[in-house]
């Protein structure tokens, strides 16, 4: 139980962080759309990650030199590209949570933007693969480790992804849509350029 327990929350305390992840579910959220899929292959992606960090992630770092900095500016075009997005919906404006006027994405570029979140971002494999494949060494049971930083990713993710529901009143307005649209923006290329100035 203890290794479970610190798992738990190692997981959870590193995912509280705003990040494109989290705003993505966060939006998703919000208008209702593919909710549970995104919210399963986030934890599904992160459960991956916590694997091979808890596993082998000295000895892939070890075998493949190149892998982080080609993660690092792949995944910082994919912030700012994404930033962008969300920085020309502000602009342009206009969006409220009406469920009669949302145009709905499709599922598979819903999948795509979700599975993009989390495997482009250098942030999800500093957060699974380095830092909580190196804490779990420091326990005798990492599966049991690894296990508890699971349940935490998908308590995470579900929480945010439906529990967002609750904030729908507040984003009836289109001035909250504009708002969030912006801070997400910020926050895509301020996490890009500290990736980038590292």
């Amino acid at each position: 139980m203890q290794s479970l327990t610190a798992g738990f929350i190692l997981s959870f305390s590193l995912i509280l962080a705003i990040g494109a992840q989290n705003a993505f579910v966060l939006r998703q959220g919000l208008r209702r759309e593919h909710v549970f899929v995104v919210c399963f292959v986030s934890g599904l992606s992160d459960t991956i990650l916590i694997a091979i960090g808890v596993s082998s992630f000295e000895v892939v770092s070890n075998l493949i030199p190149w892998l982080a900095p080609a993660f690092l500016y792949a995944g910082a075009a994919f912030l700012i590209w994404y930033g962008w997005q969300n920085f020309h919906a502000a602009l342009k404006g206009g969006q409220a949570l009406a469920a009669s006027e949302i145009q709905a994405n499709s599922l598979k570029k819903t999948l795509l933007t979700c599975l993009a979140m989390t495997w482009l971002n250098p942030h999800a494999w500093l957060d699974t693969v380095v830092l909580i494949g190196s804490v779990s060494t420091k326990y005798d049971d990492g599966v049991m480790f690894a296990t508890g930083a699971t349940l935490a990713s998908f308590t995470f993710f579900f929480t945010l992804g439906y529990g967002a529901r609750l904030l729908a009143p507040l984003f009836a307005r289109p001035v909250a849509w504009r708002v969030l649209d912006a801070v997400v923006a910020l926050t895509m290329w301020i996490i890009a350029a500290s990736l980038l100035l590292e």
